[in-house]
């Protein structure tokens, strides 16, 4: 099998199929490299074909508290007063633009996750 762009879904499992024969190449091998090339194919992709999107911002706090032990009270020197931790876990509250910066110095949180929006429906949805 020469290597080429994978175009297809057929495209995409055959190249898994050989990635999986080639997982025991060694490194700086004929075969080792060509694990190196179809891995970057089949990113490449899997980038394009099933993206990863970013948790909500809430969900991506309450991920970070839960994975570094973080309580409410952590949480206190970025976001503000207990109540308005509370608020913004609650969804009650959206976050500033000050709480994103502190969240994502102080925890590591990825920005992009912490400026998503949520979807909101619409109050003004065309009725049919």
């Amino acid at each position: 099998m020469e290597i080429r762009p994978i175009k297809t879904e057929s495209d995409y499992m055959a190249t898994l199929e050989e990635i999986e024969g080639l997982m025991s190449a060694e490194t700086n091998s004929p075969e080792g490299d060509r694990l190196d090339v179809l891995v970057t194919l089949v990113e490449a992709y899997e980038r394009e074909h099933y993206p990863i999107d970013f948790p909500d911002p809430v969900e991506a706090i309450k991920f970070r508290m839960e994975q570094q032990g973080l309580t409410v009270d952590d949480l206190v020197p970025v976001i503000g007063r207990k109540n308005r931790v509370y608020e913004i876990l609650a969804r009650k509250r959206p976050l500033t633009l000050r709480m994103i910066e502190g969240l994502h110095e102080a925890f590591s949180i990825p920005a992009e996750s912490l400026l998503k929006h949520r979807a909101h429906p619409s109050k003004h949805a065309a009725r049919g």
